[in-house]
């Protein structure tokens, strides 16, 4: 039996019929066509289809769509302003961390999750915040000196506007 709920996805709320049993990641991917977010493994293990929930990394294939209700959902549509990329999806780009793209987005909202709570992380953090994120083309190399490149752009913005 299905129910409504309204779910704040990118800014934008909706409001779905949901049978009970539905992940985010189903809602996601199949009713509101967001296919930035990915299923791997379906376990949580693999992280393709990790959302910001509240600015959390949260691997959405375990969550209930009905508990992310009153929540703020931001996916990998939700990052770029327009034909502006965020700068951690720039410093993918400019880094070469990019590569089938598969693991992409859960990795780069698992760097603004970071970002966002310690601007300037270490490598062994930044290694740490990306552990639940696997990628089967690199050796993390490329993505972990983006995210180092991001955070230093994004604290050099971020003073510059104080």
């Amino acid at each position: 039996m299905a129910c409504e709920i309204v779910l704040r996805v990118n800014g934008i709320s909706h409001r779905l019929d949901v049978e009970p049993w539905w992940t985010l990641l189903d809602v996601l991917r199949d009713q509101l066509d967001l296919i930035g977010v990915k299923e791997g493994c379906g376990a949580g293990d693999c992280g393709a289809c990790t959302v910001l929930i509240d600015g959390q990394a949260v691997n959405s294939c375990l969550m209930l769509a009905h508990r992310a209700e009153g929540h703020e959902i931001t996916t990998i549509e939700g990052l770029a302003r327009g034909a502006q990329l965020h700068p951690i999806q720039q410093a993918f780009v400019e880094e070469g961390a990019v590569q089938c793209g598969f693991c992409t987005p859960g990795m780069v909202l698992a760097a603004k999750a970071l970002l966002d709570e310690n601007p300037r992380p270490t490598e062994p953090e930044i290694r740490a915040a990306i552990a639940g994120n696997l990628c089967r083309c690199t050796g993390y190399a490329k993505i972990v000196s983006a995210i180092q490149l991001a955070a230093g752009r994004m604290a050099a913005e971020s003073e510059a506007t104080r």
